[in-house]
């Protein structure tokens, strides 16, 4: 949606004003975003493929990933995109973390707050337009493929594999 109104915040989820997603991204503003890892009964992840005109296409990336909106809770966010990304409903879920992720990608400033959550199904995904492929994963080999093919995972997952799971240091 191109005219998304999202709600400018601070590094403390406080909110100042509200604008348009563009002008967000225009201007660099920081505004809150869901993002989630969606992990099967096997403990496996599951990533998506971007669609060749989403940022980090060709690049494996968190499947569900996006825009909170304006007076939207961040549950209630999660639970949209999960249905528009992925056709998830009904879904057990966990906060896992967040962090401030600003970077420069296709001629925009993204200056994303991620709220990071896993959402724990065994349901087919659905793709949608904004993903061309998705594989599975276990927690060893996204280990192994970050150190031996990091540029097979997108910046935005780079990102979360190494400021929300630290987990992954252990391993």
């Amino acid at each position: 949606m191109k005219y998304e109104i999202v709600d400018i915040i601070d590094e403390n989820n406080k909110v100042f004003y509200k604008t348009s997603k563009q002008e967000a991204h225009e201007k660099g503003l920081l505004h809150s975003c869901v993002i989630s890892e969606i992990i099967n009964s096997k403990g496996e992840w599951l990533l998506f493929l971007p669609s060749d005109y989403k940022q980090d296409k060709d690049q494996y990336v968190s499947p569900i990933g996006g825009h909170v909106r304006s007076g939207e809770s961040l549950e209630d966010g999660l639970k949209r995109e999960a249905f528009e990304e992925a056709g998830l409903k009904n879904f057990k879920f966990k906060f896992i973390g967040k962090g401030i992720y600003n970077r420069f990608v296709i001629g925009r400033q993204e200056n994303h707050f991620f709220n990071v959550y896993e959402i724990y199904t065994d349901k087919t995904a659905i793709l949608s337009h904004e993903t061309k492929n998705f594989k599975y994963f276990t927690k060893n080999e996204i280990i192994e493929n970050m150190k031996k093919n990091p540029h097979m995972f997108g910046g935005a997952f780079h990102f979360v594999y190494k400021n929300i799971y630290k987990e992954f240091e252990d391993l």
